[in-house]
């Protein structure tokens, strides 16, 4: 909104040029979200409070030391979606096509979160909306997206799948590119809600991809920067780099909050909102494959959890002691804190990695 307002007043006030740099709106668009959650966030701890009571239901067969947890509020994630929306739109270029898809995707899934949050709430227990539900409006919220960004995105992109560490290659799916786009998003935001199950365990990582992919639409969405790297140009992605700042801003100031021991949860309504933001900024920007890299650690905890039940199915015996991946290393014995930060170590390590793929080629 500010560079659609002000941008063009830079002949009349020249500090207004300042707009015209993404670099500066990503910037703001941290501080804002970051600024948002500090001063609202103390009063929405304290309203959910009063609205839940007993706070998030605890899995009965969850390990032990989760026990001390109840009473924590829930639905911290719509303090990150309301952060991140509203400095997104204060930063960002309104016209811009592919800003207003990723905040299709992103409030869409936290509709989702949020209505799976609050039947868990209502019913005092950990089962929320049907699974065959959840999965058909994700599914259908992910193809409109794709359908969408295929539309905006022009020919041979439009279609195409980039492979890492490969230049100029474009793997062309045709129309099967929508429910493959579909596909990312949907499994980027269950993974991510995986992965939400200890303190500070899915914001950092979600906070790492996000400043990862901030990076990338940037390079993208300039010609000069993606002809110099041999990564595909997509004109005008560069403007989800505003869009992955306000993410970065929000988290921040979800984990000031969220960092052992945690005062509130962000349940699903941030775990879909911020898994299917991540997927559908890696479908804008052609980099789906990276996604799965950069965030290795969200596809570790999926897998362990396929696995697991797969197992139990076809062997009736379990591969780990509790799934997903983080439960498993707590019932070995391992402190929470320790689960944690080795496990935001494992993905910053995994960042790096795919970072990397856009020099190797």
């Amino acid at each position: 909104m500010l560079y659609n307002l002000l941008f063009g007043l830079a002949d009349v006030f020249t500090p207004f040029n300042l707009f015209r740099y993404l670099t500066f709106r990503t910037g703001g668009a941290v501080i804002t979200s970051l600024v948002i959650s500090f001063v609202f966030f103390p009063r929405l701890i304290a309203w959910l409070k009063r609205k839940q009571g007993e706070g998030q239901p605890i899995r009965a067969d969850g390990p032990e030391s989760h026990f001390k947890k109840k009473g924590t509020p829930t639905m911290g994630g719509l303090m990150i979606l309301i952060a991140m929306t509203v400095s997104t739109l204060l930063w960002g270029d309104l016209t811009n096509a592919y800003v207003w898809i990723v905040l299709l995707v992103t409030i869409g899934y936290g509709l989702i979160g949020f209505g799976d949050d609050y039947l868990k709430l209502t019913k005092r227990n950990t089962k929320g909306l049907s699974g065959r539900f959840r999965l058909g409006w994700e599914i259908a919220i992910g193809l409109v997206a794709s359908a969408l960004i295929m539309w905006v995105s022009a020919p041979p992109l439009s279609g195409g799948v980039a492979v890492p560490f490969v230049k100029d290659f474009l793997i062309q799916l045709s129309w099967f590119f929508v429910p493959f786009g579909a596909f990312i998003m949907v499994g980027a935001s269950n993974s991510v809600n995986l992965t939400d199950g200890l303190d500070g365990l899915a914001i950092v990582p979600t906070m790492i991809a996000a400043g990862c992919f901030g990076l990338i639409s940037y390079l993208s969405g300039n010609a000069i920067f993606a002809n110099y790297l041999q990564i595909h140009h997509v004109p005008g992605s560069g403007e989800l780099a505003v869009f992955c700042g306000a993410l970065v801003g929000a988290g921040l100031g979800f984990l000031w909050y969220n960092a052992p021991p945690a005062m509130v949860f962000m349940g699903d309504t941030g775990s879909l909102s911020l898994g299917g933001a991540l997927g559908a900024v890696s479908v804008v920007t052609k980099h789906e494959i990276v996604l799965a890299i950069i965030g290795g650690l969200f596809v570790l905890e999926t897998v362990s959890v396929i696995v697991q039940v797969a197992s139990f199915k076809l062997t009736g015996k379990r591969v780990f002691r509790m799934a997903p991946l983080h439960h498993h290393f707590e019932k070995k014995g391992w402190a929470e804190p320790t689960v944690v930060i080795r496990f935001w170590i494992i993905a910053s390590i995994l960042a790096l990695v795919g970072l990397s793929t856009l020099k190797l080629r």
